[in-house]
Parts: structure tokens; C-alpha cells; sequence
């Protein structure tokens, strides 16, 4: 986590013309964002203020250690440039858009009022009304609010896998996926019926609403933007997600579910039972990773010969990333 603290290396340059060597040193370029700077970065489909605590110069690439405002420090990660924004108006805009277009509706309407208001009045009174709306509505999202649901480190890598693979390298999941969402709840029915020899009502009800919740939320929520596509074509009116979709999915939910329980009216007593079950079902994930889970993914037949240099700069990211990922507390 800490900074790199190698110096630059000295290049010798041996020409054909001279007898001499000559040494050039090679200086880092100006980083496009500094230490202690404000700015959006990227996760998953959307945008979130984050802040940058490290700068790191390596192998011809920048990297930056950021934590996202108002989240606790166990999501802090390394990202390179490419997902991260300069902290402007504009940019501002692009993120309500994306609150909006990925489920985020009440916070992006907020702040989108608050930037239309900041088009009426001075530049100094506008972005203190636009800061005061985005303070008042956090409480809402605080993360000491969620439902703690803690992913274990294996389920992060595939996590990093997934996005890597679908963002970067343009690969997706194919479809249909077997076993899909049903099966993998069966299997979890199955495997408690064995373990305890019966099945609590409230575990029935919790797998039958995580089902249902996944159904809801996948075409919002849960897919990336080269994704959709996909999901117009294997999914039909009458067909659910959870028939079609396998893990890989069903996993993502678990990153929004926190902030999707937060809206609904559960019972203090209700929600520990929930989490409790939460993790174990992702227990059993964990241990059936290797069934559930594809090692590789499909490449479209319009971008199936990608270049080795993409390969390549992905399989540092994804390297560089897992290893922060995993050792984050």
C-alpha cells in the first residue's frame, strides 16, 4: 500500500557514431492528479467522490491510491487514470447521470437540483448550496447505516475478475449460464437440508427474496454497459434473469445489496438474521467457487482478436489490483 520509493533508472545509450556511453535518465511525466486532491473515480458502473492519498509512477504507468469519501477505508484501492475524473461541474453532471441511469434516482435528482439552483445565482453561493445538498443527503447512504456484508477474499478476486474481463477485455459470460441463479439456490437448499436436516421458514423466504431481488435489480443494476445487448437478447419478456444468469451475476447483487436493504422497512432483529444468512450462503459460494464460477469468459465474435498489448497492460492491472484488493483491512 505504501508508495514505491525506487528511483529512476539510468538508461545507457550506446550509439553507433561514438565511442562513448552516454547516460539519459528518464523522468516521470507530470502526474495528471496530485496527492490530497479531490476527484470521481470509477466503481463498477458508476461515479463516487474519492480522495488521493498515494501517487505511484510504474512501469511507464500512473496509478493512485484513492478512498471514497463517506465509505470506510476497507474500499480504498489502487485505479489508474482511466477511472478517474477531475472533480468539476461537468463532470458532476456526468455522475447524476449515472446515479439516475443505475439506480441511484433520489440521489441524482438532489444533486441535479442543486446544480440547476447554482445556474441562477453566483458561483460562490451556488456551489454552497450544491456542497450542502450532497452533505445532507449522505446520512441516508452512510455506510455505518448498511447491512455489514463481508465478501471473503477469494469472491473480491472473481469480483476484479469479472470487471477486468467485461470492461477490459471485452469478454462477456455466456448465456445461458449453467448452473444458473435457480440451480445455485437449490443446490443451497439441498445443502442445508443435509447439514441441519430441515430448513427454517426465514432461510426459505430470505433465498426466495434474494432470488427475487436479483430478478429486479439485474437489467438497473447489475450489468455493464457492453452487456446490454446480451441481456436483450437471452432474456425475453417472459423468461426471468435468474433462469438465465449464473454466478457471476448473483455476486455482483451482493455489492448493492447493502444500500438496496437500506430502503426497505426491515426490523433490527430481522436484519441480523438476514446477514447472518447473507454470509453463509456466500460461505457456501466460496466453497463451490470452482463449480459456480467460469474460468474464462466469451469473446464476441466482433472484438475476438483483441491485441497482445491489451492483454498485457490488463494482467497488470488486474495483478496490481488483487494484491491491494486482498490485503485491504
Amino acid at each position: 500500500m505504501g508508495s514505491s520509493n525506487t528511483a529512476s533508472p539510468g538508461v545507457t545509450d550506446n550509439s553507433s557514431s561514438s565511442t562513448q556511453s552516454e547516460t539519459e535518465y528518464r523522468i516521470p511525466p507530470v502526474a495528471p492528479y496530485a496527492q490530497g486532491e479531490k476527484v470521481f473515480a470509477y466503481h463498477t458502473s458508476c461515479l463516487y467522490e474519492a480522495k488521493i492519498g498515494q501517487v505511484e509512477y510504474k512501469h511507464s504507468q500512473w496509478r493512485f491510491w484513492v478512498h471514497y469519501l463517506g465509505w470506510k477505508k476497507s474500499w480504498d484501492e489502487w485505479v489508474g487514470v482511466d477511472r478517474l475524473m477531475k472533480h468539476t461541474d461537468e463532470n458532476m453532471r456526468k455522475k447524476v447521470a449515472l446515479d439516475e441511469k443505475f439506480g441511484n434516482d433520489k440521489n441524482g435528482k438532489i444533486l441535479r437540483a442543486s446544480l440547476t439552483k447554482s445556474k441562477s445565482t453566483n458561483v460562490a453561493r451556488g456551489r454552497k448550496r450544491k456542497n450542502e445538498s450532497v452533505i445532507k443527503e449522505k446520512p441516508a447512504v452512510h455506510p455505518d447505516k448498511l447491512v455489514s456484508i463481508q465478501m471473503p477474499p477469494t469472491l473480491k478476486k472473481q469480483l476484479i475478475d469479472d470487471y477486468e474481463f467485461i470492461t477490459h477485455l471485452g469478454k462477456l459470460v455466456k448465456l445461458p449460464r449453467t448452473p444458473n441463479v435457480n440451480d445455485i439456490l437449490k443446490n443451497y437448499f439441498d445443502y442445508r437440508l443435509k447439514k441441519c436436516g430441515s430448513i427454517a421458514d426465514s432461510v426459505e423466504e430470505i433465498m426466495k427474496g434474494l432470488c427475487c431481488y436479483f430478478d429486479k435489480a439485474l437489467p438497473v443494476m447489475l450489468l455493464y454497459k457492453n452487456e446490454r445487448q446480451q441481456y436483450q437478447e437471452a432474456c425475453p419478456d417472459n423468461i426471468s434473469p435468474s433462469a438465465i444468469y449464473g454466478a457471476e451475476h448473483l455476486l455482483r447483487l451482493f455489492v448493492k445489496l447493502p444500500e438496496l436493504l437500506l430502503h426497505a422497512s426491515i426490523e433490527e432483529e430481522t436484519l441480523i438474521e438476514l446477514q447472518s444468512q447473507l454470509l453463509d450462503f456466500l460461505r457456501f459460494l466460496q466453497k463451490n467457487q470452482s463449480t459456480f464460477f467460469l474460468s474464462t469468459y466469451h469473446v464476441p465474435e466482433d472484438i475476438e482478436n483483441s491485441t497482445n498489448k491489451q492483454e498485457e497492460y490488463c494482467r497488470f492491472n488486474i495483478r496490481a489490483v488483487i494484491s491491494q484488493f486482498i490485503l485491504t483491512p
